[in-house]
Order: C-alpha cells, then sequence, then structure tokens
C-alpha cells in the first residue's frame, strides 16, 4: 500500500480519541509524492504543464489539496459517493479563509479553486461547468469496486470521454503471489499500528474482501475501520481494456524497491514487465 511520511506531535493515540480518516493518511497515502509524479509523467507525456485535475473515489480529497498546492493555477475536482470522508476533508484539507467557505449547489461543493461533487465516478462533470480534466486519476485501487468487465469497460470509456485533448487517465494496482493470500500485515508507524487485513479471496470470481485495522499503544483497536468489497484485477487484464476503451497508448510505472529489498521505495519507473517479486505496487498511465 503506498506509505506517507507524515507525522506529527499529538496526544498519546487511542481507540477513543483517534480519527480515523488522519490515521488513513498519515499509513495510507503519500500525497506529495503521488502529484509529484503525476505531474512530471503528464510533462514528459506531453511537454507542457497540466492544470485541471480530476480525482475519482477522492474521498477526503487529500490528493487534490496537494494539487491546488502547487501554484495558483492549479485546480482540481473530486468525485465521491460517501458524503462522510467528502465533508471531513472539506474540513481538515482545504485551510480556506471565513469568505471561502465552502459553498453547495445541489451535490456540488466548491472550495476554493477545488470542487467536489457527491456523484457516481461515471458522471459527467461538464454539466457543472467544469473544465475538462488534464489529468484523471483513480488511486488506493478504489476502483476495484467495478467487479463485471462490463462496468469497468463503461467506467474507462467515460474516463476517457472526459479528458481535455491530450488528458491522461492514470490508475494504480498492485499484485504478485502475495496480494491472493489470506493475510494479515501490519506496520508500525507514530503512535500506532497499520493493519492491512486480505481477509477472503476467491480465485474463481476474483472477489476480494479486504479491512483496514489500526492498533494503539494502550491496547485498545478500531477494527475494520475501512472494508472493501473488490475485485482482484490483474494488470494484463486492465490494459486491455484500457486499449478497449479506446486508449491510445498505456504506459506502465513500477516502483523500485528500498535498500532491503523487501519493500518499496515509493519511486516509480516506467517499464514492461516489472520484477516478479512476492508483492508489487505499479501504475498504468493511459494516453487519450
Amino acid at each position: 500500500m503506498p506509505r506517507s511520511s507524515h507525522r506529527s506531535k499529538r496526544p498519546r493515540l487511542s481507540a477513543a480519541n483517534a480519527d480515523k480518516y488522519v490515521l488513513y493518511q498519515e499509513a495510507v497515502q503519500s500525497a506529495d509524492l503521488d502529484t509529484a509524479f503525476l505531474a512530471r509523467v503528464y510533462r514528459q507525456a506531453r511537454g507542457r504543464e497540466a492544470w485541471h485535475f480530476r480525482e475519482d473515489f477522492c474521498g477526503t480529497g487529500l490528493l487534490s489539496s496537494h494539487w491546488i498546492a502547487r501554484s495558483p493555477r492549479h485546480t482540481a475536482e473530486g468525485f465521491d459517493l460517501d458524503p462522510e470522508p467528502v465533508r471531513w476533508g472539506l474540513e481538515h484539507n482545504f485551510r480556506l479563509d471565513p469568505g471561502q467557505m465552502p459553498k453547495r449547489i445541489g451535490n456540488r461543493f466548491t472550495a476554493g479553486r477545488y470542487t467536489v461533487h457527491l456523484q457516481d465516478v461515471r458522471a459527467d462533470s461538464s454539466k457543472a461547468r467544469s473544465p475538462k480534466p488534464d489529468l484523471r486519476v483513480a488511486q488506493n485501487f478504489s476502483y476495484w469496486v467495478f467487479k463485471r468487465r462490463n462496468e469497468m469497460l463503461e467506467y474507462f470509456q467515460v474516463a476517457r470521454a472526459s479528458l481535455a485533448a491530450g488528458g491522461l487517465f492514470v490508475i494504480d494496482l498492485y499484485g504478485g503471489p502475495e496480494a491472493q493470500e489470506e493475510r494479515t500485515e501490519r506496520r508500525r508507524l507514530s503512535g500506532f499500528n497499520y493493519v492491512w487485513d486480505q481477509h477472503r479471496y476467491w480465485p474463481g470470481t476474483g472477489d476480494y474482501q479486504a479491512h483496514i485495522h489500526f492498533e494503539f499503544r494502550d491496547g485498545t483497536k478500531l477494527s475494520r475501520a475501512f472494508s472493501y468489497d473488490w475485485r482482484l484485477w490483474h494488470l494484463g487484464e486492465l490494459e486491455d481494456l484500457l486499449y478497449d476503451a479506446g486508449f491510445a497508448r498505456v504506459d506502465r510505472y513500477f516502483e523500485g524497491s528500498d535498500a532491503s529489498g523487501r519493500g518499496g521505495n515509493g519511486i516509480f519507473r516506467a517499464g514492461t514487465r516489472g520484477d516478479n517479486c512476492a508483492s508489487w505496487l505499479a501504475y498504468l498511465v493511459a494516453l487519450r
């Protein structure tokens, strides 16, 4: 899973006072590294800067908040069906002056240069007069909620149609033998343990159930703070679907290994085959 290096001073954590969204962002997301990677990939592909960014399954909008911080010209929009993380993100991730407090029009909230839609990611943002995205992304494997081939193809087709001229659609994924095991991975962070629980996997269908738990030094825990009901998709399947959706080219970027050779180093480079390791992370970058 992606990692974050952000840590801050705070009271001793327990299940009673912990905020699951704060813990998730610290344990799972690395928005500063991700936005730098996405901006670099666009520059390399198109020879110019990407300005408007669309984050599907945006949740708290952390990635979008880092994107608009790149310059006063950068803008972003997010799509998500769950109002709870969206509202939390507007309050915590977007530092707004009183005159810039989020404004609501229907199912759309605007906060400065960020607009978030409480809608299905397959919805058309052009109806809200948003600019077409230079970059559209689905991070943290969230799009795996589409389990059937026709659902995923429809999503990719809609994503392609939404892009500005020369736009890129970027998705991340993981795989390897460990991805198919019913196993638990525990990682110690500042004041808590992050636990990734691959709870069920059915090879006949690809159905995949996973949970995130948080454990604290006082022995308390937040069990199933987040739960996922996905299909485990293979890189080759997704790449074929992107081409079927009409994308002109699909590039692969694989994460390198750290000094121990047992974990990732957070650096993604273009490649074709990747390393045959127990667990790997990659991006697929689809060019319109």
